[in-house]
């Protein structure tokens, strides 16, 4: 080393006297925005020749160890560390699944939710009794129209009562059990319903074809029958109550056993294939709404205030001295005697009294009476006038007595 030192010396000092020259000049010179080197402007917009390059020998470097960096990173993140993502794929569907059925579900409460409300808004508002009821099954064969409930004997069920919704009729109660109940629809062949045309009231036998559409049969033609026409309930059967909806007129087609009859096909008012909850009227006497039910209660609690006020009002016409007149009977009482209220002491007497005026009538005198020999009743002579005084007074007539 000291050999190359020795050997080297006055290379070295030149060297470093020019490196120390050129470093004094860098610390003097400035280098402006736009690339020119000269002095310094003193404007604070230049930088120093030995900044710049200081800064123009680290940059390179930094920006190299920057880009391997973020490469490495880079790598590290998309490609090695991805050995668990498969799985958290996995728990990620997982949880979609279970989300939607979920969703799903939701959607069923809810919709489940407004059909029973809806439901239980008719059932509070309808005149008759009803108990609701779910459908659980149906008889699997399209040849007979029947489905199953879940309420049954111990619920108040019985046979032969109506089963409806709030758009219509369903059906009738055909076998119960203790705990469940089959219900034949009125689209079955076997079922039967009286009806009426809301329009036309034209009346006929509801019962179901074999395609499972219910039919108006036993009906004449009648040009008035036109499709869109409501069917309602007759209530001669004594199973669904009068009035309930049954469908519309959807088609009528000629009778092809019977000339002059048709069939009325009927779109039903219920959806019979998408039934969920439904209603079996227990009783047919007419259930009040509460507001009704007020209003009677407050009508009996005014005639029961009446009924106090009249008992009021007869114990104070007892206790009331001169209303009840002792030893007289009830209807000869002042207060029940209709009779004229000021009531004449004696007839009056007649100017012209004669024998036909009640309690003036004279009684017959000795010649007035009948003969005995039966020649007739004896006449009164005239009375005579005195002549040996012809100015005399006549006596007076009974007339002027009167007067």
């Amino acid at each position: 080393m000291e050999s190359f030192v020795v050997r080297y010396r006055n290379l070295l000092v030149l060297l470093a006297l020019l490196v120390a020259q050129i470093l004094g000049i860098a610390m003097q010179v400035r280098r402006s925005a736009n690339g020119q080197v000269g002095s310094d402007s003193g404007d604070g917009r230049s930088v120093r020749l030995l900044r710049y390059w200081a800064n123009s020998l680290v940059s390179p470097p930094e920006r190299a160890l920057h880009s391997s960096g973020s490469g490495v990173s880079g790598l590290w993140e998309n490609y090695v560390d991805l050995r668990h993502v498969r799985q958290q794929n996995a728990d990620l569907q997982k949880t979609v699944d279970r989300l939607r059925l979920e969703q799903a579900a939701l959607l069923e409460d809810a919709k489940q939710g407004q059909r029973l409300q809806a439901l239980l808004h008719f059932q509070e508002k309808y005149i008759y009794k009803t108990v609701a009821a779910q459908t659980i099954g149906t008889s699997g064969t399209d040849q007979s129209r029947v489905f199953y409930i879940d309420k049954g004997k111990n619920d108040g069920i019985d046979r032969d009562m109506a089963v409806i919704t709030p758009d219509g009729i369903v059906g009738k109660i055909r076998d119960v059990f203790p705990h469940t109940a089959q219900v034949l629809a009125i689209n079955d062949q076997s079922s039967g319903a009286g009806v009426i045309l809301e329009t036309t009231r034209i009346r006929g036998i509801l019962r179901g074809n074999a395609a499972g559409q219910p039919q108006v049969e036993d009906v004449i033609r009648d040009q008035r029958i036109m499709p869109g026409e409501t069917v309602l309930t007759a209530g001669g059967d004594e199973i669904f109550p009068r009035g309930m909806p049954v469908g519309v007129v959807q088609s009528v087609a000629n009778d092809p056993e019977r000339d002059g009859f048709v069939d009325v096909i009927v779109k039903p008012a219920a959806h019979l294939d998408q039934l969920d909850e439904v209603l079996v009227v227990t009783s047919t006497q007419p259930r009040f709404p509460p507001d009704q039910q007020r209003d009677m209660a407050a009508s009996e609690a005014s005639k029961g205030s009446e009924t106090e006020q009249q008992k009021a009002s007869d114990g104070m016409a007892e206790k009331l001295p001169g209303l009840i007149v002792p030893n007289v009977p009830t209807d000869q009482q002042p207060l029940n005697d209709t009779s004229n209220p000021t009531p004449v002491s004696k007839p009056p007497v007649a100017i012209h009294p004669d024998r036909f005026t009640p309690g003036n009538a004279t009684t017959p005198t000795t010649e007035d009476a009948p003969a005995t020999d039966g020649s007739g009743p004896r006449k009164k002579p005239a009375p005579k006038t005195p002549a040996s005084n012809p100015n005399a007074t006549p006596p007076a007539s009974p007339q002027g007595e009167n007067r």
